[in-house]
């Protein structure tokens, strides 16, 4: 189905576009489905899944690639059986996964945990539809993909604050209410990074008794006290900080993804029954750890990806309730590789998102 409109955006075409080499050009986006949600986008924000996916770090990359999972605009075309409500002119957002099979024996589907789903998952961007069209991402003018994934933003919060969250946001929120964080609990966030920032401002908005905030240096202690931290351990300035802080927290969150972290003593700050939670994910193997690190104290070990759309609507809505408030560069989108270079450096302080500026 046509439209007066062109699909065109910033494209990987090899493994260079992550060192600021993307090429503004049109592609053509998945085929039209009734179900399908058009969004004229005006901000999207940069994670470092995207670094990751441009450079083939993971796997792969199927060039030519569009990156951005946080994706915020006004729908411009709405299919007539589109769910959520959603009209043409509202202002809506879309999060890492674009995708699954909503089949109703799929236990993960029906059970609301459509982000683990085996059958049919499909990423916002470098993904394949069952039809075999390309999904491709928000680093663009327009996005096109199923409503089932489409959010409603709050009219509280501005359209850069809400970029963020529907990928660096949930994949913080997500863990965190799942593993019990709130009241009586001393929550700990490793990596205090885009993500880690995230998991400071939802520990703090849902409750936690204490907030620890865990980096390698002290240059970011203001930040992390400023953004709901009690506590900042520094593991490059306490050479003993693993014994000095040893069995002191109920959960611990981790955003980093070196593969050279030191995991074992990570686990020597659970208390007992305490769970660490993975959600970095390095390019290459974690490192191996004593299993009596997990056996002495009965703790648990465990990961996370983002997070169902049940959950990003509740995020949102604690969002509102709790006034969080992400720290954003807004960059513009014309300035899209020298952004991606930056974030590469790690100067955002602490996600950067991009503006459509002529749309916006």
């Amino acid at each position: 189905m046509s439209t007066d409109y062109k699909f065109q955006g910033w494209m990987g075409l090899d493994p260079s576009a992550a060192e600021g080499n993307m090429k503004w050009q049109a592609y053509e986006p998945k085929t039209w489905d009734e179900t399908d949600v058009d969004i004229k986008v005006t901000h999207s924000g940069i994670c470092g899944s995207d670094l990751h996916t441009l450079r083939s770090g993971w796997k792969p990359t199927m060039y030519p690639c569009c990156v951005g999972h946080e994706i915020v605009g006004h729908a411009v075309k709405v299919g007539s059986k589109a769910e959520g409500g959603i009209r043409v002119g509202d202002r809506v957002g879309v999060g890492a996964q674009s995708s699954s099979c909503l089949r109703p024996d799929c236990e993960e589907c029906s059970n609301n945990v459509e982000n683990h789903c085996q059958i049919g998952n499909v990423n916002t961007y470098d993904g394949q539809y069952p039809d075999g069209s390309k999904s491709y991402g928000g680093y663009a003018d327009y996005w096109r993909g199923p409503s089932h994934f489409v959010f409603k933003i709050p009219d509280q919060i501005s359209s850069e604050d809400a970029a963020p969250m529907l990928c660096g946001g949930i994949t913080l929120y997500s863990p965190l209410k799942r593993n019990g964080c709130g009241p009586g609990k001393k929550v700990g966030i490793i990596g205090i990074g885009g993500l880690g920032h995230f998991g400071l401002l939802y520990a703090k908005a849902l409750g936690a008794d204490k907030v620890v905030a865990i980096s390698r240096k002290a240059n970011k202690k203001d930040d992390a006290l400023k953004l709901g931290a009690d506590e900042y351990i520094s593991t490059d300035e306490d050479p003993d900080w693993a014994t000095h802080h040893a069995a002191s927290i109920d959960l611990l969150v981790s955003t980093v993804s070196q593969p050279n972290m030191p995991l074992e003593q990570y686990l020597q700050l659970l208390r007992v029954r305490g769970t660490f939670i993975q959600v970095g994910a390095p390019e290459d193997r974690m490192p191996a750890f004593s299993a009596f690190a997990l056996i002495a104290k009965g703790a648990k070990m465990g990961g996370s990806a983002i997070g169902s759309p049940a959950e990003i609507r509740e995020m949102l809505d604690v969002t509102v309730a709790k006034k969080v408030k992400p720290w954003i560069n807004a960059r513009p989108m014309k300035e899209a590789n020298q952004a991606v270079v930056d974030m590469a450096a790690n100067r955002a302080r602490y996600r950067y998102v991009l503006v459509n500026e002529a749309q916006a």
